[in-house]
This record gives structure tokens, sequence and C-alpha cells, in this order.
């Protein structure tokens, strides 16, 4: 039943990403307003831009387009029901309020919140893991590939530009990529020397080596595709679903045996945490006009992931913990 809502989410997304959504900058009044807006106020007598706006490169174009799209949305509301005029996007967005110049501000302050997640989760894992731990090391790069990919999504949703898109695109699927590559790490033991079963160091070396050239290789074909052949968002919607999917599997049959094995509740805990994930994902699929102007589905599943971050390091940290516990044991 898992699997089958998993599936269904993701033929979803992919019929979400292939839907267009830019209704509103093709109405003949969105695009007179702006046009008069221009004439009237891009000459080199028309009014000041202020300075907090200035800094985050709004220019009087994309004034125009920012007043122009709430004027329309405004217009048409006041002279039909919502059911006869709703609320239409523009360039694909929601017809956002800005706060201090930034373009989704409600985007940015739950990206802010995922970040700190991840630096808390960071601080945990030096304070609370050995140096001598062998997975610390891939703990901590999972971590920083999670601030990276906040930060870049931060920037997109302040100021919505190609390269801040781009930024955004490759850092969430390095973090995603990441996730898999040190999933099968733990899960399947690579870091020991008798991961294979063969007490051959070198074996387990060789395989560790190439997994890690595979995911390296992988991503930056993908990366490499999307900037050199086609920028396809339903492609990269796909390639994002599958590598995460295919984690989302791993991690709920390591839970599933884990617990087995332990009889304790913190080792089903990755299960947990994915179902809550997929549950946060799903407001995906309920997208609608933001609440305030600010808030809308995309927002709230930034604001999903918060919680689920946080217990996933305590689950990495509990892990180790344990099995430092079970190797003093053995010794």
């Amino acid at each position: 039943m898992w699997c089958g809502r998993v599936l269904a989410i993701t033929a979803l997304l992919l019929l979400v990403g292939s839907v267009s959504a830019s209704l509103g900058d093709r109405l003949p009044e969105f695009k007179s307003c702006v046009k008069d807006c221009k004439e009237v106020n891009c000459g080199s007598d028309g009014p000041g831009i202020p300075l907090h706006h200035r800094l985050l490169l709004w220019t009087c174009p994309s004034e125009c387009d920012y007043t122009c799209q709430h004027i329309t949305t405004a217009t048409r509301l006041g002279r039909d029901p919502p059911y006869l005029s709703p609320i239409l996007q523009f360039h694909g967005k929601w017809p956002f309020h800005r706060l201090l110049g930034m373009q989704e501000p409600a985007s940015v302050l739950f990206s802010l919140f995922n970040l700190l997640a991840h630096e808390y989760g960071i601080r945990k894992i030096r304070e609370q893991i050995p140096a001598k731990y062998p997975l610390r090391q891939y703990y901590l790069i999972f971590g920083y590939f999670g601030l990276a990919s906040w930060v870049f999504s931060m920037l997109f949703h302040t100021r919505d530009f190609e390269v801040t898109e781009k930024l955004d695109y490759f850092g969430a699927g390095a973090s995603v990529m990441y996730g898999l590559y040190f999933a099968v790490i733990r899960i399947f033991r690579l870091d020991k020397p008798d991961a294979l079963g063969t007490n051959n160091r070198g074996d387990s070396e060789t395989v560790l080596r190439s997994w890690t050239y595979m995911c390296a290789s992988l991503w930056l074909l993908h990366v490499g595709y999307l900037l050199f052949v086609s920028f396809d968002y339903t492609y990269n919607m796909a390639a994002n679903v599958v590598v995460g999917f295919i984690q989302n599997i791993l991690w709920t049959w390591f839970s599933v045996t884990r617990f087995r094995k332990v009889g304790r509740l913190w080792a089903a805990w990755p299960g947990l945490i994915v179902a809550w994930i997929i549950l946060a994902m799903s407001l995906e699929l309920f997208d609608f006009p933001p609440w305030w102007g600010m808030v809308d589905a995309h927002a709230l599943w930034h604001l999903g992931t918060v919680g689920p971050t946080i217990w996933w390091y305590s689950f990495l940290v509990k892990d180790a913990q344990e099995d430092l516990h079970s190797a003093r044991l053995k010794a």
C-alpha cells in the first residue's frame, strides 16, 4: 500500500510538472498594463526604485510586471465572483506579495528553517559522534549538501532568475543523489572492510570507490543534459523522484529489518521519517493561491520538511551510538 501511494504521488507530480500554468501573463489586460507602465515610468523621468529593491536587482520593467500582476488580479476579483475569475498564475507563479523585495517570502523563511535544521544536525553529529566513527564523515557531508541546497533555495525564492533557478535545481539534485549515495553506504556498510563478506579490504574499497564514481557521474551527466541539451522540467522532476524513491525504499526496508532485529522503536525511525516526507511532498498536489498572498503549497512543503530533518539527525546519532556500543561489547 505504501509503494502504491508513492507511485501515485510520482505519477501526479509528473502530470503537474507537464501542465502550463501561466495563463495570467497571456491576458490582454495584463500585457496592456505592462506596456503602459513601461511607457509612463521607465523613461529618464520615471520614479526611482527603492534601494532594497535595487539591491535585489529589481528593475523598472520587473517592477511594472509585478505591479500589473496585482492590478490585473484585483480587477478580475472585483469584477467577477472567484469561481468565474479565479486567481491566475503569471510566468508559472502565483502573484505573491513581496516582503523587503523577496518574491516568495514564506518559501524563503521556511527554506531558512530547513537550513537551520541542517546546521543543528551538523553540530549534533560533531558533538555526539566520535571522530573515529567511520560513517561520521558521510553524515557531515550530507549536512553540508543540505546547507548548500537550502541556501540555493533561499536565493531562488528571493529572486527568480535563470541562474538562481539552476542553482536551486542542481543543489536539490545533488542533495537527493548524495542521500542515495550514503544510504547505500550505511545500509550495506560499505565503510567496513568485510562489507562483502570476503574479509578482503581491497574488494570493499573497490566497491565503495566504484559506487562513488557512479553517483558522481550520474549527477554530472544529469546537470550536463540540463545545461547543454535541454532544461527539461519534467525530466528533472522525474530523475529526482526516481532517485528519492529508491532511497526511500532502501530506508523503509532497513527500518523493517532493523526493528525486527533489535526490537526498539528508534530502529523504525527512518521508515516513519520517509512517510512524513512523502506526506509533506504530497502538499504540492494541492496547489492553491497563496494565503495572505505569501503562503502557498510549495512553501508549506518546505515547512513540512523541517521536522523530519531534525528527527533524521537524531536517528543518525542514535544509530552511531548503538553501533559503537555493539562494537565495544564484541571487543
